[in-house]
């Protein structure tokens, strides 16, 4: 993991366990690397209804622009396949799905979702089973990492020093993928 200044986080920020790391989040996307797995996290941005639907309901939780949207790959995939998902609820406001406990579907599921002002990542919940928005599956390697969104930024604590963070820059990825 490289290692550079405070003030360039483009690159690895080391971090220990029990250090609490506060980052500013501005219209950016921030990727945090694992070594076989990924979590994409940016602002919600703006005011929306969010819609989670479980086989027996239908919940409408209100997400204000400084919530965090937060996206898990358990076994890491294209980032390019999570920061679709993070615009479709971000900007589209897509209703997410909540399967029910045991379902076969959820071994199949490569990226969850959870939006929230806070989320606490788990290696111990079964995939897309859980509508509570605070907790979120991830794999071994981010299980017990926190994500608090305050405004302007983002508070991450309980980070491996394995997991690399990149701040994505929005405009960037919207002009690579026009070409």
């Amino acid at each position: 993991m490289s290692k550079k200044s405070e003030k360039d986080f483009s690159r690895g920020l080391p971090a220990r366990r029990e250090e609490i790391i506060v980052l500013p989040l501005d219209g950016e996307t921030l990727l945090l690397q694992g070594e076989r797995s990924l979590l994409l996290v940016a602002k919600a941005a703006s005011r929306f209804v969010l819609c989670i639907e479980t086989p027996d309901d239908e919940y409408c939780q209100a997400v204000d622009a400084d919530d965090l949207v937060a996206i898990s790959m358990p076994e890491g995939g294209p980032i390019e396949q999570a920061e679709m998902m993070l615009e479709l609820v971000r900007r589209y406001h897509i209703p997410l799905v909540v399967l029910p406990k045991d379902h076969p579907g959820s071994k199949r599921l490569s990226m969850v979702v959870s939006v929230g002002p806070q989320i606490h990542l788990s290696c111990s919940i079964q995939r897309g089973t859980h509508p509570e928005q605070h907790l979120l599956c991830s794999s071994e390697e981010f299980s017990g990492v926190s994500l608090t969104g305050i405004p302007g930024g983002v508070v991450i604590k309980n980070l491996p020093s394995s997991v690399e963070l990149v701040r994505l820059d929005a405009k960037k990825s919207a002009e690579n993928k026009q070409q």
